[in-house]
């Protein structure tokens, strides 16, 4: 299981300078990330190197933060293996809040980042069918 940075910002210019300058100051690496933006304001969804440091390093900068519990699948570099992955999750009755890609670094293969309603019993279904989870 991941821990999500989940930071609410507003919509304007250098925002998101703010947010990775904050990161690089305290070494803080982002291993995968989404944004998603309305007029005004949006969400900037990321997996850290180190989720608490980042949650304290950017509510000081004056960040609104929160910490999520996600689930990380590694897929093959393959076309089609997302298209399997959602079939399985089709399958077993499980709905994707939502999506996002990062890598592992150590093997190299994408990573699906998702959240879902309940993480232990998706995990343990994705397990059952021969997922690799983080």
């Amino acid at each position: 299981m991941l821990k999500q940075l989940s930071i609410f910002a507003e919509n304007k210019k250098g925002v998101m300078h703010k947010v990775t300058d904050i990161l690089q100051r305290e070494d803080i690496n982002i291993l995968g990330s989404v944004t998603n933006d309305s007029a005004e304001y949006g969400i900037i969804r990321m997996v850290v190197s180190d989720s608490e440091k980042a949650v304290e390093a950017l509510t000081e900068g004056g960040f609104i933060c929160k910490l999520t519990d996600v689930l990380g699948i590694e897929v093959k570099d393959e076309v089609g293996n997302l298209n399997h992955l959602l079939e399985d999750f089709l399958d077993s009755n499980i709905n994707i809040d939502y999506l996002y890609l990062s890598f592992n670094r150590d093997t190299g293969r994408p990573i699906m980042v998702l959240h879902v309603e309940d993480i232990m019993e998706v995990e343990a279904c994705l397990k059952s069918k021969g997922y690799i989870s983080l």
